[in-house]
């Protein structure tokens, strides 16, 4: 039996030229959570992560917080799909550029137009696998963690599309419903997953505990 933490990474450099950059914000936001952890005495026996930069980011921050973790396990399904992918194949047109509000909302409004097709096999975004196949491999990484049996912690550091995903797995959503939870995910947010030799549980979703006391609530983001 093992307790797996869900991790999405703190908050990128959206509009920038590298997106896969932690934001100085993001940094301290997994801070925080490495130093919630050291509160609690928690320490994990294993660690999983995707081969992104943010997730290596976040995972040293949290590192940094916490006083240390086992050395992690990389692994590609645990990767973001591309946003620009989906966003193109909902909008084939020139699309505006910068940090603005405005810009911020089209891009998320053609991304859940985009997902939404993808999930439903209506679009096929040049680039990515088919929708199966990425949670195939998402839902493949977590079976793989689960089945340490000497581990009764586990961190697994990922994204708001693998993350979402497998929760929408666990809870049979249908395809408006993972979309959702997928822009719903916060960064640096706990979802908890209860996990045996055979299955997975939803315990929790979406958590802030490092974010939620006083006066941090201006550290919350979404993208």
């Amino acid at each position: 039996m093992a307790k797996i933490y869900l991790v999405r990474h703190g908050q990128a450099s959206f509009g920038a030229a590298d997106y896969d950059q932690l934001s100085p914000l993001g940094a301290q936001q997994c801070e925080l959570l490495g130093q919630h952890w050291r509160a609690l005495g928690l320490r994990f026996d294993a660690v999983w992560m995707g081969s992104l930069k943010r997730h290596r980011q976040s995972m040293e921050a949290i590192a940094a917080g916490l006083g240390g973790l086992p050395t992690a396990q990389v692994r590609p399904g645990l990767n973001e799909y591309d946003p620009e992918a989906l966003v193109r194949a909902a909008h084939p047109g020139p699309l505006p550029q910068g940090t603005s509000p405005e810009v911020q909302r089209q891009h998320f409004l053609h991304l859940r137009r985009g997902l939404l097709g993808w999930i439903k096999a209506e679009l096929a975004p040049v680039g990515l696998p088919s929708h199966a196949e990425f949670l195939a491999g998402v839902m493949a990484v977590l079976d793989e963690a689960r089945q340490d049996q000497t581990a009764e912690h586990i961190l697994v550091l990922s994204s708001g599309g693998p993350i979402s995903n497998a929760v929408g797995q666990l809870l049979q959503a249908g395809p408006e419903g993972v979309v959702e939870l997928n822009l719903r995910l916060r960064n640096s947010a706990v979802s908890e997953l209860h996990s045996t030799a055979r299955r997975h549980a939803l315990l929790s979703f979406n958590g802030l505990p490092h974010l939620d006391q006083p006066g941090r609530q201006n550290l919350q983001t979404y993208a």
